[in-house]
């Protein structure tokens, strides 16, 4: 029998977006995850806010949905903010109702603010490292570093003279006509007026140069998770300079190894880190001045080869970081924001990493 195409809407709903998640969706072990962070987490948001006045939206909503913009590749708070009004599963995993109303995409941005003036990112990466090293899926020994390029969000137009008082009268204010053929630029005497602090910088020989900051990662070499990120300014130093510093911060006292390319295989890293107790098992680069920094007091070693196939998993949290996460090219202005925005992307892949693997794991 044909059913009828009643276009009635009901006047009321009893449905609970818990109820329409099914048991086995990848979400539901990372809200899990979530959940546990943001409890810790918890005295940290207290802090922040007033004890009276009229109430935010509340802080773990606000971080929920911005790791679902990263995991579902959301171009904009605006239709992240869409997505939510209509989708039973971002509801959910928000911690919004059904019939709860969504948020202006204004309103979203400015309570987020207040999130990026704080160092949470830096402490929810911490938390989902120590449950990663709680359940075994990290090494304590064994690591590699590097750094990839991050577009600014400006563009070459706004590089200009640092020196320039009055700007020159634009044939179009919506969109000037820049001639800068023939112009010596640098960051010495040019600089973004949109952003100042991005830097202009290009990933090798033969290829343009545009503002960007320099995303750096530790990432541990049992499983590829991110285990500390550093966003530092571009200014040609900045990789090697995130590597020590991030290395600092591994507790424990365990000889460690770290792995690199070749950019790392200069003389200065490479004594700073046996100073620190961490082998160097960077990359050779033979046409270096002098040769490489790395003998064969290093290479004759079976763990210096492993450590250099296992470097190679750190492209793939840039890969899943600039393609997945958006971060190819940044939508926020300044090393702060960046680097807050940058650090989330990285427990948000650690969270679908460390997913993946449990789930890979066979249950006894």
């Amino acid at each position: 029998m044909r059913g009828e195409d009643q276009q009635q809407n009901h006047i009321f709903s009893y449905l609970s977006p818990e109820a329409r998640v099914r048991k086995d969706h990848p979400l539901r072990a990372i809200r899990g995850m979530v959940d546990e962070i943001l409890i810790q987490l918890s005295r940290r948001f207290d802090a922040m806010y007033a004890r009276v006045g009229r109430p935010s939206i509340a802080p773990e909503k606000l971080l929920r949905a911005q790791l679902l913009q990263m995991l579902y590749s959301m171009r904009s708070e605006r239709l992240l903010m869409e997505e939510m009004d209509y989708n039973l599963l971002f509801r959910w995993f928000v911690g919004l109702n059904a019939d709860e109303e969504v948020w202006d995409a204004t309103t979203f941005t400015k309570n987020r603010d207040r999130l990026l003036e704080a160092d949470v990112a830096k402490e929810f990466l911490t938390q989902v490292v120590e449950r990663a090293r709680a359940k075994g899926l990290t090494s304590d020994e064994h690591f590699t570093v590097d750094g990839t390029l991050l577009e600014a969000w400006a563009s070459a137009k706004s590089f200009q003279p640092k020196d320039r008082k009055e700007p020159r009268a634009p044939d179009d204010p919506g969109n000037p006509t820049v001639n800068f053929r023939g112009e010596k630029r640098s960051n010495d005497t040019h600089e973004s007026k949109t952003d100042p602090e991005a830097r202009l910088a290009r990933k090798g020989e033969g290829k343009e140069a545009k503002l960007s900051y320099s995303g750096n990662l530790l990432v541990e070499n049992r499983n590829g998770l991110i285990v500390n990120a550093e966003l530092f300014q571009a200014n040609g130093t900045a990789e090697r300079d995130a590597a020590l510093v991030m290395l600092e911060q591994i507790p424990g006292s365990k000889p460690l190894t770290v792995g690199g390319d070749k950019g790392f295989d200069t003389q200065d890293f490479v004594k700073e880190c046996r100073h620190m107790g961490v082998v160097p098992h960077v990359a050779q680069n033979h046409a270096r001045p002098g040769g490489s920094a790395i003998d064969g007091r290093t290479t004759r070693h079976a763990g210096y080869a492993i450590s250099q196939r296992k470097r190679k998993r750190i492209e793939e949290c840039f890969g899943w970081l600039k393609t997945i996460s958006l971060l190819r090219k940044v939508r926020h202005r300044g090393v702060c924001k960046v680097h807050w925005i940058f650090t989330l992307a990285c427990a948000a892949y650690n969270l679908v990493r460390m997913r993946n693997l449990t789930a890979a794991i066979p249950t006894v």
